[in-house]
Formats: C-alpha cells, structure tokens, sequence
C-alpha cells in the first residue's frame, strides 16, 4: 500500500524502505517524526514553488540531515551536519547512486541550516532546508493548508518538540563546541550551556598572527 500523507506519496524504494528503518532504530522518535515531517513539508513547497526535486532523494535528504546529531560518524571534529551528509554520502555509495545523485544528497544536508544558500541551489537542496526550516521555527506555515498541517502532525506527533529539540542539539554539540563557530548552533549552547562563549570574527582577526 502506497504511504501518502497530506497528497504527499513517500517514494517505495528499497534505500527508502532501508533509510527509514535505520532512523526507526537509530534516531530518537523526535528525531524520526521530525525527519518525516521535513520530507513532508519541504515536499509540499517543492510543489507550490514549481520545484522538482527527486523524490527519493528528497526523502533521503530529510532522513538523514539531522543523523549528525546522533553520533560523530567521523573521527574528526566537524560540524554535525557534515557529519550526517558524509553518512548519507556512504549510504548511497554503499547502494548503487550516480555521484550525481549522491552529491545532491549530500549538499542537501551540508547546507540545511546555512542562512541564504540552499533556495540558490538544486531542488533538493532548497526543498530539504524549507522543510527544516518548517517545521524547526515555522517558516511558511501559514502558507500551507491546515488540513494539510493537521494530517503530518497527526502521522508524526511534534509532541513537546521545542524542548526536546533544542536538548538534542546540546546532547550532540556540548562536547564539540568548536564545531558551532559561525553557525546557528552556537546559539543553542550559548543559551544552554553555562560557561560557553562564542569566538567572533572580529577575535579572530584581532588575534590573527599579522603585525597589523
């Protein structure tokens, strides 16, 4: 049976099939709903902007943009969100994607919480960042119908989303602080965490090892 929520159909792929299980098992429930809600939302304006993102890769995209957060998948300290586009990159890898495909996949959600890039970019990449931004702080909301609204959050509860969201993000960073320099992230554990402080540019500069 075909999985349509609010006129949306969620692709029946095998790596779609495979990507959700991984979030069910893996991903917290906030996490889950908030992803699904993400295709969802950033599908619907895909269809009032004109866009044509491909919808498996738009799924893939909203599955996998915040796994960042879950756990470092690299070694190395980076910013969460290239954590979860370099695991998304592998998963593709892994099964079969055109680099094409997998690039679209993966500047998606490099770029998801980037400020005045991603609606410059391909359709998955735009349709990706305004389901984010949707259902993050409610870009757009009042531009979708709210029997539409309804049924997402019907299938995939918010729940007491505000909170728990913003916890997950200090769960992830707070041991990772110097990923957060120039994102929207230092904001969360400025908010949060006591003792933390942003680097600014101008420090940065100041500091730099020039005479002048």
């Amino acid at each position: 049976m075909t999985d349509t929520i609010a006129g949306v159909e969620v692709p029946e792929t095998p790596t779609v099939a495979e990507a959700t299980e991984f979030l069910r098992e893996k991903a917290t429930p906030l996490l889950f709903h908030h992803s699904r809600r993400v295709f969802l939302f950033g599908a619907l304006h895909a269809r009032e902007m004109g866009l044509q993102p491909d919808p498996e890769l738009l799924y893939l995209s909203a599955m996998f943009h915040d796994t960042g957060l879950l756990l470092p998948f690299s070694d190395t300290q980076q910013r969460f969100e290239l954590d979860g586009a370099d695991h998304a990159r592998e998963f593709l890898h892994d099964r079969g994607f055109s680099r094409s495909a997998t690039e679209a996949v993966w500047t998606a959600i490099a770029l998801h919480t980037t400020p005045g890039l991603p609606d410059r970019m391909g359709p998955e990449t735009a349709a990706t960042h305004y389901g984010v931004l949707t259902d993050a702080v409610g870009w757009g909301l009042d531009g979708l119908a709210g029997d539409q609204v309804d049924e997402i959050t019907a299938a995939h509860p918010r729940g007491e989303f505000k909170k728990e969201f913003l916890r997950a993000f200090v769960d992830a960073l707070k041991d990772r602080p110097d990923t957060t320099y120039g994102t929207v992230n230092a904001d969360v554990l400025e908010h949060f965490v006591p003792g933390f402080r942003r680097t600014s540019m101008v420090e940065r500069v100041m500091d730099a090892p020039w005479p002048r």
